[in-house]
């Protein structure tokens, strides 16, 4: 039996300031926080490595304003699919219990949702087809969704059943004081290691439209489906059907399904994203011409030199 390292979810308290006559803090930076600017972090260095290849729909300056909007979905989808899935009773009694935060509850599928929305508003701004947008993007995501997992791990939340295995743990938060799974950790593994692993080499060259965000679809939600079996359920919700089903398996299972119809339907019907090859090409083109213009610097200087050493 192992237990809990009981870590301090704040990472980093800052006292109380003034500025300019304001008194501001106490400021507390939470361990969770800094997990999703780790995740954020993530996916903007590895959009900006892969797209570097020349079949990706999307060049290295749009990255930035992707991984904003992405940014902006998880945030306040996870949060209104926290309310509508698994508080809406507590919405319901108090309206403005969606903004209060500092109250904890944020939502993958709805976080999920999200990014779906704000990546349709991407795609239409930029002119870009949003299956392409999607199946680029979800290979950037699992990292971060690894370190959320971690995140949750750290500050004791969303533990597992209680198990007699050899690695159950103890959480000190926990008020029954269970040797329990540590289901935070087999998500870091699945929905993080696993999941990034099988996509990022999957995507490593052209794929049929959809057949990639179908994967993802496909392996996220088996996993969670999986690891749910271990995963105490929502102590308002127990189980929401069939006496063993919670609601994360609920919300699960259509992603597994649509996912495997994405997967079909791009190879029964394939067609390829297209690459944003005049940009890429000009890019390159323009770093030539940076090269070329340095080079030309460098021979003037270099003849000028010799000139002057010459005359003396």
């Amino acid at each position: 039996m192992l237990t809990h390292p009981n870590f301090d979810p704040v990472a980093l308290s800052i006292p109380e300031f003034s500025l300019l006559g304001l008194d501001i803090g106490p400021i507390n930076v939470h361990w969770y926080g800094i997990m999703y600017l780790c995740g954020f972090s993530a996916a903007w260095i590895l959009g900006m490595y892969r797209a570097k290849q020349s079949w990706t729909p999307v060049v290295r300056r749009q990255i930035e304003d992707m991984i904003f909007y992405a940014a902006i979905g998880v945030v306040a989808g996870g949060r209104l699919g926290y309310v509508l899935f698994y508080g809406f009773s507590d919405f319901l009694e108090d309206p403005l219990w969606l903004f209060k935060l500092w109250d904890g509850g944020m939502s993958f599928h709805g976080g999920m949702i999200g990014v779906m929305v704000a990546m349709a508003y991407y795609c239409r701004k930029l002119n870009k087809n949003f299956v392409d947008i999607m199946d680029f993007g979800v290979v950037l995501a699992p990292l971060g969704m690894g370190f959320g997992r971690f995140g949750n791990f750290i500050g004791q939340e969303l533990w597992g059943r209680e198990t007699d295995v050899s690695w159950g743990m103890v959480f000190p938060k926990d008020p029954e004081a269970l040797a329990r799974h540590p289901s935070q950790l087999y998500q870091v593994f699945l929905e993080g290691i696993v999941l990034f692993s099988v996509l990022w080499w999957f995507s490593r060259k052209p794929r049929p439209r959809g057949v990639i965000s179908g994967l993802f679809l496909v392996i996220y939600g088996l996993g969670r489906f999986i690891v749910e079996f271990v995963r105490e359920p929502d102590a308002h919700l127990q189980f929401v059907a069939f006496e063993w089903m919670t609601r994360g398996q609920q919300l699960s299972l259509p992603m597994i399904i649509f996912g495997g119809l994405l997967i079909y339907w791009g190879y029964t019907h394939p067609r390829f994203a297209p690459a944003e090859v005049e940009e890429k090409n000009n890019d390159k083109v323009e770093a030539k011409e940076k090269k070329e213009t340095k080079e030309n610097k460098e021979t003037k200087d270099k003849e000028k030199k010799n000139r002057k050493k010459k005359n003396k």
